[in-house]
């Protein structure tokens, strides 16, 4: 893996760390499901409106739009409702500690369906990160005490899944279309079922329009969301799915930096023992902790 790929997918953690606070200044403001609409809709529209200009070509193959189609369900529609709307049933402890069981189960499922194999490293390196989130995460987890704590757990679950299917299905047509055109059409694709809910449960005209609003939307929509799908397409293009996804372990490590530099929050001591593991379980991974099928064979 070359220090231009590492450094591509730090990136992507970082802006996906950052997806959070901005959340929660706009659903101070809008809808839950209204907002994450509005999110994937000016994502998806950024997206292909830079495929366009560049004459990016269309999927031709009905495979690859019904895997876009999977894509968008699995990370846009799940992966945003569960991301909107658990956090007022689940304490955002609770929630990384299940968000990130994600790279675990596409371990599992790159083993079956891309047949990436992980080395006895690559396990050790995976069970060490979540670990790492489970130190990290383990003050709010103790307090506990949610209302409605099922429902918010089987809303992370969600788009936990949802995430994973789409991760995998990414890997699959990775290299067989383009970047720009896949992302863009999935979150359009993704944005049809969550308009359809939030016209059904919320009151879409409520959205208090603000400078604040629209600027956590617009860096949400086009950061957090267009720039980051795109980089992470282009990245799985080139290495395995389970390399790149260990990486993930690093999210909570770029929110509590965040939380220190700009809101005055302190590291304790089991923040920062769950740092160094998080840190070396990405380390094991990314260093001949996956192997393919060939080698494996």
């Amino acid at each position: 893996m070359t220090v231009g790929t590492i450094a591509q997918i730090i990136l992507v953690m970082l802006l996906w760390a950052a997806c959070f606070p901005l959340i929660t200044v706009g659903i101070e403001f809008a809808p839950h499901l209204t907002f994450a609409t509005l999110r994937a809709f000016l994502a998806g529209a950024a997206l292909m409106i830079v495929a366009l200009a560049l004459r990016k070509p269309l999927p031709k193959s009905r495979r690859v739009w019904a895997m876009l189609a999977i894509v968008g369900a699995g990370a846009t529609s799940l992966g945003f409702l569960g991301m909107f709307h658990a956090a007022e049933f689940v304490s955002p402890g609770i929630a990384t500690v299940i968000a990130n069981t994600q790279p675990l189960l596409a371990a599992g499922l790159a083993g079956i369906i891309l047949k990436e194999q992980l080395t006895a490293l690559g396990k050790t390196g995976l069970a060490l990160g979540f670990l790492g989130i489970l130190v990290i995460t383990s003050p709010q987890i103790l307090t506990g005490g949610q209302e409605n704590y099922i429902l918010g757990v089987v809303y992370i679950v969600l788009a936990a899944l949802g995430v994973t299917v789409s991760n995998v299905v990414i890997k699959r047509i990775a290299g067989k279309v383009d970047a720009l055109m896949a992302m863009g059409l999935q979150l359009l694709i993704g944005s049809i079922p969550l308009a359809v809910v939030a016209w059904a449960t919320e009151e879409p005209t409520t959205i208090r329009w603000s400078l604040e609003f629209v600027s956590a939307l617009l860096v949400l929509s086009l950061f957090g969301s267009a720039l980051v799908y795109w980089l992470w397409f282009s990245v799985l293009e080139r290495i395995p799915l389970n390399r790149a996804n260990a990486f993930s372990f690093l999210i909570p490590i770029f929110g509590l930096t965040m939380g220190a530099l700009f809101y005055g929050e302190t590291l304790g001591w089991t923040q920062i023992v769950g740092i160094a593991l998080a840190i070396l379980g990405v380390a094991l991974v990314t260093h001949r902790g996956t192997r393919s099928a060939k080698l494996a064979g």
